[in-house]
């Protein structure tokens, strides 16, 4: 029996690009918005607070991992806020890596159906800029972007 290649569906690569309307980032569904222990404190330092009082207001514990809290009537993360009339994540520059890496997550690249979906409520799916098949594996593989400042993949 030949060997069966295994070609991902998105091997020819997929367009994005973002539309800054906070749909990623809002409900109706609820969600975990997850922030590993460095970004807490880059988060914290950004707000001018102890990553303490930070986790205290702003994050809850599921287990081992933490997540920002989002509203409790909007499912929308708690840092998507009303700025001069426009939801805005008033984090973005030091968004976690969960956001930074959007609509690239494994569950949106599952499949054709997958990436569809995530389109209904993210308007700048397959739209805009293309992005190759080895830059969409480098985006879904990076974890520590604090360490790679200059490599930001949308606006």
């Amino acid at each position: 029996m030949a060997g069966k290649k295994n070609t991902t569906w998105y091997v020819s690569g997929l367009h994005f690009e973002c539309m800054e309307c906070g749909g990623c980032c809002a409900g109706p569904a609820e969600g975990y918005i997850w922030v590993t222990k460095p970004e807490i404190g880059i988060i914290a330092v950004f707000l001018k607070m102890t990553p303490a009082e930070l986790r205290r207001k702003f994050m809850k514990r599921y287990g081992l991992r933490t997540s920002i809290i989002e509203h409790p009537d909007t499912k929308d993360c708690i840092f998507l806020q009303e700025v001069n009339g426009q939801k805005r994540c008033v984090i973005y520059p030091v968004r976690p890596n969960q956001c930074r890496i959007w609509p690239f997550w494994p569950i949106n690249l599952a499949s054709t159906d997958s990436w569809n979906k995530a389109a209904q409520r993210c308007g700048g799916i397959n739209r805009g800029r293309h992005y190759n098949f080895e830059e969409i594996q480098d985006i879904k593989s990076r974890k520590k972007w604090w360490q790679n400042p200059g490599g930001k993949i949308s606006s």
